[in-house]
């Protein structure tokens, strides 16, 4: 009689971040209630955290070494985890990164200085529950082919489209740095999206835009310094809203799928 054969291991991608995963913030709530507006996480980022500080000392550390594979929450403890609500713009630095893995993280938004990390081929945010967003940068990353994204806490997934948040008109913005994220976002912006140049807070506009970004659909705010640059984009996603948009309830989207 012929032996049964083992039964087949499946490899885990994320083995290496059993550590890492962290629990979901205790305020998630975006999408409990289908239909209901969405709004931005209004958390702002303590830079005098003790999780702050690693992750910037960790940083340090995988620019001077020049590594391919960045895994930076397995490094924290789990108090230190739950200090982080964004990365430091300092991942600019990684520009030999070949790996990303936020497995289960905290994060509530990616900050554009992603854009930086060139050799970028593999992103994993994968079960970080209130990452809803993700910044326009992420289309500089040119060899990006790999992602793992929890799509269902993505505004305008196509499982259940929740809403995108309402943007603010045109010319608004009243500073470029200390701003509300609950209103724009985020805590700052430094540059356009689209071309890198400067901003005038009069000509200022945000957009939301779906495209495909590796192996996800990811909706991706853009700040654009101007009406030309928002001209500039490129076509959405097919099976997505059509067009850019300012967000929030008006905005008819696909039906879910």
């Amino acid at each position: 009689m012929t032996e049964p054969e083992p039964p087949r291991l499946l490899h885990n991608r994320f083995a290496q971040d059993a550590r890492g995963v962290s629990r979901m913030r205790a305020d998630e709530t975006c999408f409990r209630r289908r239909g209901e507006p969405s709004f931005f996480h209004g958390e702002r980022q303590d830079t005098s955290l003790p999780g702050w500080r690693r992750m910037l000392a960790l940083i340090d550390e995988a620019a001077a070494d020049g590594r391919e594979v960045f895994r930076p929450l397995v490094e924290l403890t789990p108090e230190e985890r739950q200090d982080l609500v964004t990365l430091p713009p300092e991942i600019a630095r990684l520009t030999r990164v070949t790996h990303l893995s936020l497995y289960g993280s905290p994060l509530v938004r990616i900050p554009p200085e992603i854009g930086a990390m060139v050799s970028l081929e593999t992103f994993e945010p994968y079960t970080s529950r209130s990452l809803h967003w993700f910044p326009y940068e992420l289309t500089r990353c040119p060899r990006l082919r790999r992602s793992t994204v929890s799509t269902r806490g993505l505004y305008g997934n196509y499982k259940f489209r929740p809403h995108f948040p309402q943007l603010p008109p045109e010319g608004t913005l009243p500073t470029a740095t200390g701003l509300d994220p609950r209103v724009w976002g985020v805590e700052q912006i430094s540059a356009c999206s689209v071309c890198a140049g400067p901003i005038d807070p009069a000509r200022f506009r945000q957009v939301w835009i779906s495209l495909g970004i590796a192996t996800d659909v990811l909706p991706l705010l853009v700040n654009a310094c101007s009406a030309a640059c928002v001209e500039a984009l490129p076509t959405p996603h097919q099976g997505y809203v059509e067009r850019p948009h300012r967000g929030g309830k008006s905005i008819v989207q696909p039906g879910p799928r």
